[in-house]
């Protein structure tokens, strides 16, 4: 697989755009919000500027060849027609993943194999709206996909045992470390233990239990974790979280999806790519 289209310009999916692009593929990202496409040249700034931080072999040359190698668009049509593999991370919205795909079913090659970032969602539940349900499959990145370089592989029982091979193979083509998930589970491996802890520290902050710093600090002295959970949501970004928790059974939830979005996204606090969260990174 050289040519790897990323349907979704967001924290996770720029990343892997870019992270396919410094591993030498050529990649196509596409995105429907000008806005977004025209801030891109700073976002692919700023994530050089962050392997040049944590990975010692990340120079100059390799991060321009990356930056290179990537190209944007807004024309489905044009940013599918070529692509051995399309990774989707479009909201986490089942209404819009199956639209999405049901478009990309039908302007992407007969060749092309299909994934969806998802990071709750069951391929299962998108498969059938592609056309092509046996090329669908979930791959699942972890959030700094240069550091944390998980990628969880999971299919549907309809999934071609030879595409999962492939993007497995894709997946350590790219750096990755590969998770295979062998039977469909909501929020693969990772997710499942994440979102337990996430989901308890925020109760804990909507029912005044403690407040933000403290319920971190309390994490991270008690089990020596470099990150407490807030400071996780932060990379996270607060979208995906509220997008989740905003239609959750439990009140205590909705009450924080409120919290996500009257105090930091309606602000533009969305973590740590735009340098404001629950914390300052200024």
């Amino acid at each position: 697989m050289q040519t790897i289209t990323v349907l979704g310009s967001g924290v996770l999916g720029s990343q892997i755009a870019f992270q396919s692009a410094y591993q030498g593929k050529d990649v196509v990202v596409r995105d429907l919000d000008d806005a977004t496409l025209a801030t891109l040249p700073q976002r692919w700034a700023y994530l050089a500027e962050q392997y040049r931080r944590d990975l010692p072999d990340a120079t100059d040359a390799l991060l321009d060849a990356a930056v290179a190698r990537i190209r944007a668009t807004r024309d489905l049509a044009d940013a599918v027609g070529d692509a051995d593999l399309v990774i989707e991370a479009v909201p986490e919205v089942l209404d819009i993943k199956r639209q999405t795909w049901a478009a990309v079913g039908e302007a992407a090659p007969e060749r092309t194999i299909f994934a969806t970032n998802s990071s709750t969602l069951l391929p299962s539940a998108i498969a059938d709206a592609t056309g092509r349900p046996e090329r669908f499959l979930a791959l699942h990145f972890a959030n700094n996909i240069w550091v944390q370089n998980t990628a969880e592989v999971m299919g549907h029982p309809g999934t071609d045992p030879a595409c999962f091979d492939e993007v497995a193979t894709f997946a350590e083509e790219i750096g990755m470390v590969v998770i295979r998930v062998l039977k469909e589970q909501p929020g693969y491996v990772l997710n499942s233990l994440l979102v337990p802890f996430l989901t308890a520290a925020s109760q804990l902050y909507v029912r005044g239990v403690a407040d933000v710093e403290t319920i971190d600090l309390t994490w991270r002295k008690a089990t020596g974790a470099p990150l407490g959970p807030f400071q996780i949501y932060d990379i996270i970004g607060m979208q995906t979280p509220y997008n989740l928790m905003r239609t959750s059974p439990d009140a205590d939830l909705r009450q924080f999806a409120e919290v996500l979005k009257r105090d930091y996204i309606d602000a533009g606090k969305l973590g740590r790519a735009t340098g404001q969260g629950f914390y300052d990174y200024r």
